[in-house]
C-alpha cells in the first residue's frame, strides 16, 4: 500500500514536537472539526507520515516529522468532563470524535516557517496555505511533503 503524506498543526503551548520528541509516541487527541476527523477515520493508515506543524506560534510552521502508527479510534478526550476537549453529546456508544495514535520518528534540521511555505511556488496548492482554511489536519502529495523536507536543510 502506498504511504500518504499529511500535515497535523498543533498549538506549540499545548503539545510541542520537543514533547512528542521526549514521549516517543502519543494520542493525537482534541481534533473537533468534521473533515479533519474524517481524514483521520477514513484516510489516514499506519505508515503515513506526517509534518508536525506548530501553530499559534512566532513563526508557525513545519517542525518535524512523526508517523501514524495507529489507525483512528474514539477520543477519550471527548468524554472526560473535566477535559478542554470534553463533548457532551459524545457517549461510549457514539463517541463523536476520533484520533489517531502517532509516533515520533524526527525533527527537522529547522524549522521551516508558514512565511517560506507561502513563497515556495511548489507548494501552491497545499491546503494549509489556502485562503481561509483552518484546517488542522490536512493531506500533503509525496511532491510537496519532499519539497518541505528539502527547505528545512536549507541554511537561511
Amino acid at each position: 500500500m502506498k504511504r500518504r503524506y499529511w500535515i497535523l498543526k498543533n498549538e506549540v503551548t499545548d503539545y510541542s514536537i520537543d514533547e512528542m520528541k521526549k514521549d516517543g509516541q502519543t494520542d493525537w487527541t482534541g481534533v473537533r472539526n468534521y473533515q479533519a476527523r474524517n481524514f483521520m477515520m477514513k484516510d489516514m493508515k499506519a505508515g503515513d507520515w506526517a509534518y508536525f506543524y506548530h501553530s499559534n506560534a512566532e513563526p508557525p510552521g513545519c517542525a518535524g516529522i512523526i508517523e501514524i502508527s495507529r489507525e483512528a479510534k474514539p477520543d477519550l478526550t471527548a468524554l472526560d468532563p473535566k477535559s478542554k476537549y470534553f463533548e457532551k453529546r459524545a457517549t461510549k456508544e457514539n463517541p463523536v470524535w476520533h484520533c489517531v495514535q502517532v509516533k515520533f520518528k524526527r525533527k527537522l534540521k529547522r524549522l521551516v516557517p508558514l512565511s517560506e511555505l507561502r513563497e515556495n511556488p511548489k507548494l501552491k496548492d497545499l491546503l494549509l496555505l489556502q485562503r481561509g482554511s483552518r484546517l488542522s489536519i490536512t493531506p500533503v502529495s509525496q511532491e510537496a511533503f519532499e519539497e518541505i523536507e528539502r527547505m528545512s536543510k536549507e541554511i537561511r
